[in-house]
């Protein structure tokens, strides 16, 4: 049985993640997104129905829900060398606040996702905004560096609640192409927020202390949550939501991760996020303590590189999806940061002598950029084989991608301040390992010609004939 995410019907992925027979909204072939044709007499949940009558006031606000966590993050990054002072803490601690917040987010999304499955998004997402707010102003006023590790903790356990819930309403209203190419669209939304918030860090920075900028993050939650409130309707209706408790929540995402191709996925985009967040946790470091560079001149470089993640991320989604096959696409996105990771590595341990800022920033953009081409299709790929579980299956991407984040966070900084090479070994390491899992279990080569760009998941598996019981490894 050929081993594609599209080849796998919305029906078997459901038993077998369930247990339970999938009750589909509409036609089983047919795309479920906003653009999607509706056979007359389908029912349609009313979030559905109103996502469909304001697709792009909902693609905003899933955009500010997926920008909040690098606006969490890299409005901080300028105010970093400043914390390790203020807080008379090293650096390597003061990296655990980055750690924390990732872990924090890792754990939260296990937490929410299935809660979502269970209750729909509207009312966990609200209250994981709430809780956010609170915790980020907490950390305005954070005495201490470990009190900070603690409030950051906290704001990343109630942060999950965006990520994971953005990404499982896009599941309930996309499927197939039009959910990657949507994905890319978030990409674009959610990218300004890498490229403005050090910007913006670095001028709060002219005008008070690293304590503004959380301040700023505040202020910026409360205005999403009350974006959330007021225009996200509910997209999962209550036939599709699962009753069981945390019992249930386990034997789904069990079935999720005994799908060896899902699992192969997921571990595809978690290390690559890795390799993005051993550049986000050192490059304050690397740019501004080794190169000499400004917190104004790394914020215009951090930009930069955002820019770089945007376009190619747009490209994929533009001119890619569609035309080309999806694990072709995440191939060379993989091939193209192993290959920059591999110059980062020979320029910083000194393979070609002593080499300024402006090579190494070079290396930097190439590898930022060709995660343009890895991210949205990793998430795109594992969530089209789980249409009924978009919740759980949204939480353990997440997860393992906050988890691997978490724990590449202080390996960066294992050498001191003074030194390069930890993030670049990082680096390769993570890209080594996230191109062995995508050929060891996604076997990209088994996938039936044409299945990925002809509209992911109308084509009819073997499993999918009646009385055959569906294949959770398949």
């Amino acid at each position: 049985m050929p081993e594609s995410g599209q080849k796998t019907t919305q029906g078997n992925i459901s038993e077998a993640v369930s247990g339970v027979p999938s009750t589909p909204v509409g036609p089983a072939a047919a795309p479920v997104g906003p653009s999607a044709p509706v056979a007359p007499g389908t029912p349609v949940a009313p979030g559905v129905a109103a996502a469909r009558r304001a697709g792009l006031l909902v693609t905003l606000v899933l955009g500010g829900l997926t920008a909040l966590p690098p606006l969490s993050m890299d409005m901080y990054l300028p105010a970093l060398p400043e914390v390790t002072g203020a807080l008379r803490a090293p650096a390597a601690t003061i990296q655990l606040t980055l750690t924390a917040c990732l872990a924090g987010m890792a754990l939260g999304q296990l937490v929410v996702g299935p809660m979502s499955d269970k209750w729909g998004r509207r009312r966990p997402l609200l209250a994981g905004m709430v809780v956010y707010v609170l915790a980020t102003a907490a950390c305005a006023l954070a005495p201490t560096a470990e009190t900070l590790i603690g409030f950051r903790l906290l704001q990343g356990l109630a942060g999950a609640a965006g990520i994971v819930i953005a990404r499982a309403v896009v599941r309930d209203l996309y499927d197939g192409v039009e959910m990657a190419r949507f994905f890319s669209t978030l990409m674009l939304i959610s990218g300004v927020a890498p490229i403005v918030a050090p910007l913006i860090g670095g001028q709060i920075l002219r005008v008070t202390d690293w304590r503004g900028v959380f301040h700023v993050l505040t202020g910026v939650g409360v205005l999403l949550t009350l974006v959330v409130w007021r225009f996200l309707a509910e997209t999962l209706p209550p036939e599709r939501r699962h009753e069981g408790g945390v019992g249930q929540a386990l034997r789904t995402m069990r079935g999720l991760l005994a799908d060896r191709v899902f699992t192969g996925y997921t571990l595809t985009g978690g290390l690559a996020f890795a390799v993005l967040f051993a550049y986000i946790s050192a490059s304050p470091f690397v740019v501004q303590e080794i190169y000499g560079a400004s917190p104004q001149t790394f914020s215009l470089l951090f930009g930069l590189n955002s820019i770089g993640l945007v376009a190619v991320g747009q490209i994929n989604g533009k001119l890619l999806v569609g035309r080309v096959s999806l694990d072709k696409v995440l191939g060379w996105g993989l091939a193209v940061i192993l290959l920059a990771a591999i110059a980062l590595l020979l320029m910083t341990s000194g393979a070609f002598g002593k080499v300024g800022l402006a090579p190494v920033a070079a290396g930097l953009f190439v590898l930022m950029s060709a995660m343009g081409l890895a991210m949205p299709n990793t998430n795109a790929q594992a969530l089209m084989r789980t249409p009924h579980a978009a919740g759980s299956a949204s939480a353990l991407l997440g997860t393992t991608s906050f988890l691997v984040g978490a724990v590449a966070s202080p390996l960066v900084g294992i050498a001191g301040e003074h030194t390069a090479v930890p993030m670049a070994v990082v680096q390769l390491t993570c890209a080594v390992l996230a191109l062995a899992c995508f050929l060891g279990l996604c076997r990209p080569w088994q996938t039936a010609p044409g299945a990925e760009t002809a509209g992911a998941g109308k084509a009819q598996d073997p499993a999918a004939q009646p009385g055959k019981a569906p294949d959770p490894a398949a």
